[in-house]
């Protein structure tokens, strides 16, 4: 990259694909197979890219995964499962799809949340899908129930739609969320309203599940757990850059 600055030139792509009918935001690299990626558009398309070998080009089917009525707002590979991606939408629904299968066939959830379905995040270690919508809510699926269309958890403490949600990568109870009401939250699914005690006057409202809630920022758009450093969360905003960590986890 600095050759390209010392050059002035524009880095020129490695591959690109045309086969996007509109502009698109979710993407996801495979984390059990080396180069496979998924794409979506604003025009409900899905694609899968595999990588020929070599490593600098890829071959991707012309036939999309097209069942989503609305916008792909977001995509997610599976940890474990090399052929299964997530995916949700505008039209309201969650979905769960197996490229080995025909390109419409899948499980959904069709009324996952009451308007669009923003983000989702899949859990590394349990069989759980925590997705984040304009609705403010927070819910986790359980993808052994996932057919009943019914959350195992459904959190309400954003008062704005959710712009992010991610899993802890070492504890597989906990996840983060942010939204446009510029506040970061952290949950812990493992906590139960006993092991909280008497509630203090004027919290006997918020979950006991409910960690911290990390203010101070403007229009937060994205959170990431760090990967090595327990507990010690990023957060990007339209007023810059937090690095936090809390004493909850």
């Amino acid at each position: 990259m600095a050759a390209f600055i010392k050059q002035q030139k524009e880095a020129t792509p490695l591959f690109s694909f045309a086969g996007h009918m509109g502009e698109g935001f979710a993407i996801d690299w495979s984390p059990t197979v080396p180069g496979r990626l998924v794409s979506g558009d604003c025009k409900k398309n899905i694609h899968v890219w595999e990588p020929r070998e070599g490593g600098t080009s890829w071959q991707i089917d012309q036939r999309p995964f097209s069942s989503h009525s609305k916008s792909v707002e977001d995509l997610q590979w599976s940890p474990t499962e090399a052929t299964v991606f997530a995916s949700c939408s505008v039209d309201k629904s969650v979905r769960v799809w197996d490229i080995r299968a025909p390109p419409n066939s899948m499980l959904s959830a069709n009324e996952a949340h009451s308007s669009d379905v923003n983000v989702i995040s899949w859990n590394r270690s349990e069989p759980f899908i925590l997705s984040g919508g304009d609705d403010g809510l927070l819910k986790v699926w359980d993808l052994r129930q996932f057919k009943t269309g019914r959350p195992v958890a459904n959190f309400k403490q954003h008062s704005a739609p959710i712009t992010s949600v991610e899993w802890s990568p070492v504890d597989s109870s906990v996840f983060a969320a942010s939204g446009a009401d510029d506040v970061v939250s952290q949950w812990d699914l493992s906590v139960e309203s006993s092991d909280v005690g008497a509630k203090v006057e004027g919290l006997k409202d918020l979950p006991p599940q409910l960690l911290f809630l990390h203010q101070g920022q403007s229009e937060i758009k994205e959170i990431h757990w760090h990967p090595q450093l327990p507990g010690v969360m990023i957060s990007t905003a339209l007023s810059g850059f937090n690095v936090f960590r809390t004493i909850s986890v």
